[in-house]
């Protein structure tokens, strides 16, 4: 374990340079110089004469010694300040030297803890009210502290207070044009470094945030900080199994296909290694490389080879990751290929589609694990709005019936015939034109015998009733 904390500490350090020109820190540069007149509010009685003289060697020189023997105090203060004060530049200025306070040494974060707990309070509290405050740059340094806090002292943050917090943290990053997003990414960043808090991350819905906010067009900054989140919940080998089921393959190899950016480029293959290294279970690795290479992620890959990389990291991975995927293609089945576009959601019209053998061979195997890639197929004829996807799904419905001798009954059973006559009315040719064929087939009990019919009734004089009759009564 320590070797990862090691890894994501130099990548890190990496980070904080880039974090120093944020606009969270730029605003924090400037509060640092417009100094607070103490002594003002210890003259009108708005602060304690204790509250006064710690505050007052608190933003001195002497700071450090100080707190060899005033930590209880310094705890005190501050949080009766933020607390009692309403003044927004006074708030402002109190939360950057709180925030120096831990930069400068980490261990101060047990500061505030053994206050709380000794108080037996929670020192959760006064940070979380400071979030609901109207003030930009006062919720988001605040948001910095709760996260160092979190993460940096000995007791983990209690379930409720966390939920709130990560929730809070996810709405921040879809609020449009927030100018603090690199901020909530950091936030975000050192969050889930810690394992516990990454399931709660997972419980708010937050990686199809991630997942939702990187398939839009965001600066490649931001584009980092989210991937690395991404990249650290990998390292857990239970969320390592779920990821895909979140799009996260085919959505990065897009961003990878596009990049520019070496260091945007590092972390996705980072993300790609570990999504077939940290999964306990053989086969979801195998399912990963497999969607890694329906994603044209070797095609990228030969790219980057050609390409001369100062970070030995992007080397090591492209090598790990080429000789994985040209091994899943030398095993790959076309089931296996099937059924990893399937779950990839993006459907094309690649050759097992069209083919009759695969059909024959294969149709009853969309009846495992209770129906997954039926109701895959289903639940993209009701959600996509891609007329490529829709005519692709459309067809293999058709297929399925036609090679499954209760293929009809199933599809009714999952409300898939419903959703393919709709179908019939959109508005692209190519889906009206599908649907309608595997309408037809849906309404054919047995193909065998219609195969005959046909045969005989090409035989037949046109207009005979009993030969309309017959194929009439089968359909």
């Amino acid at each position: 374990m320590a070797n990862i904390d090691d890894m994501i500490s130099h990548l890190d350090d990496k980070i904080d340079m880039i974090a120093a020109t944020s606009v969270l820190q730029q605003q924090a540069s400037d509060i640092r110089t417009q100094k607070i007149n103490w002594q003002s509010y210890q003259q009108s009685q708005m602060i304690s004469n204790e509250d006064f003289n710690a505050i007052t060697a608190l933003d001195g020189d002497k700071k450090s010694h100080y707190l060899k023997d005033n930590q209880y105090q310094a705890a005190k203060t501050f949080l009766s300040l933020l607390s009692h004060v309403s003044k927004d530049t006074t708030i402002q200025y109190l939360l950057v030297m709180i925030d120096d306070l831990l930069s400068e040494d980490r261990t101060r974060v047990e500061i505030f803890l053994d206050y709380a707990s000794k108080r037996k309070e929670t020192v959760w509290g006064p940070f979380l009210s400071l979030l609901n405050r109207s003030d930009g740059f006062i919720i988001h340094m605040t948001s910095r502290i709760i996260a160092k806090l979190a993460c940096w002292g000995q007791d983990q943050m209690p379930k409720s207070d966390l939920n709130f917090y990560l929730q809070w943290l996810k709405d921040q990053l879809t609020l449009s044009d927030n100018e603090y997003i690199q901020s909530v990414g950091r936030c975000l960043q050192m969050m889930l470094r810690v394992d516990e808090y990454r399931f709660a991350f997972v419980t708010v819905d937050g990686i199809s945030t991630l997942i939702s906010i990187l398939s839009s067009r965001v600066n490649f900054q931001v584009q980092y900080q989210l991937v690395f989140c991404l990249w650290v919940l990998t390292f857990n080998p239970l969320l390592a199994e779920k990821m895909n089921k979140f799009n996260v393959i085919p959505i990065l190899a897009d961003i990878l296909s596009d990049c520019a950016k070496e260091k945007v480029t590092r972390i996705i293959l980072a993300v790609f290694r570990n999504l077939i290294e940290k999964p306990e279970d053989a086969q979801v690795s195998k399912e990963h490389c497999i969607a890694m290479v329906q994603c044209k992620v070797l095609k990228q890959l030969s790219i980057l080879e050609q390409r001369r990389f100062d970070d030995e990291d992007i080397t090591s991975d492209v090598e790990f990751l080429t000789e994985k995927l040209q091994t899943s293609v030398q095993d790959l089945s076309s089931f296996d290929e099937y059924s990893t576009e399937i779950k990839s959601g993006r459907l094309e019209w690649s050759p097992v589609h069209k083919s009759a053998k695969f059909w024959r061979e294969n149709a009853q195997r969309l009846n495992e694990k209770n129906y997954e890639l039926l109701r895959i197929l289903i639940h993209l004829l009701d959600t996509s709005r891609d007329p490529l996807v829709l005519s692709v799904a459309s067809y293999d419905i058709g297929e399925y019936v036609r090679h499954f001798p209760r293929g009809k009954h199933v599809i009714e059973q999952l409300n898939g015939k419903q959703l393919v006559m709709q179908l019939l009315g959109h508005e692209d040719p190519n889906v009206r034109y599908e649907a309608l064929l595997a309408v037809q087939k849906l309404m054919v009990h047995n193909w065998e015998y219609l195969g005959k019919q046909l045969e005989k009734d090409s035989e037949k004089v046109p207009g005979d009733k009993d030969g309309a009759k017959t194929i009439s009564g089968k359909a």
